[in-house]
């Protein structure tokens, strides 16, 4: 009962503040205004407002807030021990469509690599190429082009 007067009471001084602002000839202000004020009285007729008094003094309502709250602490606490052990398993896609379970701290080449077929390890890292010195050898010419 209190809520619903306190809604009417704010609706009819924001309807008092747009009836004031029309006056100094500030239309679109004074219909924004009002559009604000009727909000109060609408969650009231809607029975929002009495469904939020009853939600606010409800002792279950709040023991589910609790229940809420500690299922999001369990959920913090399991994410927080996975990142601290890095239990946490991933999977690479190898280029047969394969799964492969890398561990979470692995480098970006040990993720393309296929594992050894009697062992299950992966292969050993491939020797690097004279492909990789030509990128270089490229990225000089341009900056000696640019003077650089």
């Amino acid at each position: 009962m209190l809520a619903e007067t306190v809604c009417s009471a704010v609706s009819a001084a924001g309807l008092g503040i747009a009836v004031v602002t029309a006056y100094r000839k500030r239309f679109l202000t004074a219909l924004r205004i009002t559009a604000y004020s009727l909000i109060p009285v609408g969650l009231v007729m809607t029975g929002a407002v009495g469904w939020l008094a009853r939600t606010a003094f409800s002792p279950l309502a709040w023991a589910g807030f609790g229940v809420l709250g500690a299922s999001w602490a369990l959920f913090a606490l399991v994410r927080a021990v996975e990142h601290r052990r890095g239990t946490r398993t991933a999977r690479a896609v190898t280029g047969d469509g394969s799964a492969v379970p890398v561990s979470p701290s692995a480098s970006a080449p040990a993720l393309g690599r296929k594992p050894d077929r009697r062992t299950g390890a992966p292969a050993a890292p491939a020797v690097p190429s004279r492909a990789s010195s030509d990128d270089f050898s490229d990225i000089e010419a341009i900056l000696k082009k640019h003077g650089i």
